[in-house]
């Protein structure tokens, strides 16, 4: 994750200086004033191969994080949930400081490049040197009695690094760079192709690596991966331009980071909050049943071949996100949002009935054409109502309603499923809890909260563009 960073006169500091309220464009109208307008609404082709390339290896990175860590940490040392809800509270926790103080600091520098570049080239070598993290290892080097509880905290730890690293390239910088060099014209595209980039992470780690997890070989998955992110570190220093109207905050730094936190600044940017809230509760739905979702195939739905069957899902949930990216602008960001989210709300439910291969896929289809439908438009309408001075600063508000609180509750709510529903099986004699389908009751649960945000959105346009 990446600072941000915004500097102001000393006399400007000595005052409340909120967010300034940005346009509230209507959703089928450029902004004037959150992005510049001048120059062709079509991005040249070496930015395309930049969003593509970062965004693809990024999302392959947290798909690591987010699903295989935890597969890891299952199979190697511990099958309780709440380690796994615990580690992914704390790598959020990270991320999400490491956002908010990368993302400033970026903003101040009205710099990007670097960020993206260098943090890309460390987050791979930290991803890699999990492969060196084993029970064993852990007990040659501190041979105590609780050298489970030792491994634990050693891949928290391990966890919290990358996430800081990745978060301040990936979230903070990246994310701010590609609100830098778009406009309100083209984002319901860029984030359309963003939107399918962790479906598409999901499908090459599960093509081309899953069978080094299913053996055992942890080292040379995580050393693979950790490779190819640092050869994207590399790319990024070419690929990668610092838009010239890319706009440096002078407001102190310390300020800045946590200036989109206070009360007044939500009261100037009352689009960008509520956006930011139906962003916060789609995250919390995804987050309750995504951290178990691949252990939930094997161990529960005993499917054996569940890479095929997630790279069908994937495939077809991408094409229908590509797809629905001019529609996504030419029908309205916010209108787009409750239909795409019936979608998503349709697929879990069907997820929870769902049994064998062929219903498994029918459903997750529709489950992951919803989510990526549901996230394309909310990306955009943040980038958006994104301040221009503040758009590495956004990233940290971003990380804290997108990420932070999503897998802070998230996790969680599904671990109480999974353990209220004691299912088990067993593992060479060893007994060990297996998720359920109540995940996907949960989440859908959660996601019929998004109304309330997305409503409250849909007035403030319309009284906005009616004023």
């Amino acid at each position: 994750m990446v600072h941000h960073v915004l500097t102001a006169e000393e006399v400007a500091m000595s005052v409340p200086h909120p967010l300034p309220p940005p346009a509230q464009p209507r959703a089928d109208v450029r902004s004037t004033t959150d992005v510049p307008t001048d120059g062709p609404a079509r991005l040249r082709s070496r930015t395309w191969v930049a969003v593509v390339l970062l965004g693809l290896v990024g999302q392959m990175a947290w798909t690591v994080e987010n699903i295989y860590l935890n597969l890891f940490v299952y199979d190697t040392i511990t099958d309780d949930p709440t380690v796994i809800a615990t580690m992914v509270a704390a790598s959020a926790a990270t991320a999400t400081l490491a956002t908010l103080l990368l993302g400033a600091l970026s903003d101040r520098l009205g710099r990007r490049r670097a960020f993206v570049a260098g943090g890309y080239l460390l987050w791979g070598v930290c991803t890699a040197a999990f492969g060196f993290l084993t029970v064993g290892a852990t007990g040659d080097i501190a041979p105590v009695a609780n050298v489970v509880l030792l491994t634990v905290l050693a891949v928290i730890a391990l966890d919290c690094l990358m996430s800081f690293l990745g978060s301040g390239a990936n979230d903070a910088a990246f994310q701010a760079w590609v609100t830098d060099v778009t406009r309100p014209a083209n984002r319901g595209r860029v984030e359309a192709v963003l939107a399918i980039m962790p479906l598409l992470a999901m499908l090459v780690i599960f093509g081309g690596f899953d069978g080094l997890a299913r053996a055992g070989d942890w080292r040379t998955f995580f050393l693979i991966i950790g490779a190819v992110m640092a050869v994207a570190g590399v790319a990024a220093w070419f690929l990668v331009e610092d838009s010239p109207t890319l706009v440096r905050n002078d407001a102190g730094y310390l300020r800045s980071v946590f200036h989109g936190l206070r009360p007044s600044a939500m009261r100037a940017n009352p689009g960008l909050y509520l956006a930011l809230t139906a962003w916060s509760v789609w995250g919390i739905s995804t987050q309750v049943f995504l951290p178990y979702l691949v252990i939930y195939l094997q161990r529960y739905l005993k499917v054996e071949g569940y890479a095929v069957v997630l790279a069908v899902v994937l495939v077809t949930a991408s094409v229908v996100s590509v797809l629905a990216g001019r529609v996504i602008d030419r029908v309205g960001k916010v209108r787009f949002v409750l239909p795409a989210a019936a979608v998503y709300g349709t697929g879990l439910l069907l997820m929870f009935l769902a049994r064998g291969t062929l219903p498994v896929i029918g459903a997750g289809i529709v489950m992951m054409s919803g989510f990526m439908l549901v996230l394309a438009p909310l990306g955009a309408l943040v980038r958006d109502y994104s301040p221009p001075e503040r758009a590495g600063h956004v990233q940290g508000l971003r990380m804290v309603f997108a990420i932070l609180i999503p897998m802070l509750i998230g996790p969680y709510l599904g671990a109480v499923v999974i353990s209220n529903a004691d299912e088990t099986y067993q593992d060479l004699g060893v007994v060990k809890q297996v998720p359920t389908p109540g995940i996907f009751l949960m989440a859908l649960a959660v996601l019929t909260l998004i109304v309330v945000p997305v409503l409250a959105l849909r007035r403030h346009r319309i009284g906005r563009e009616d004023a």
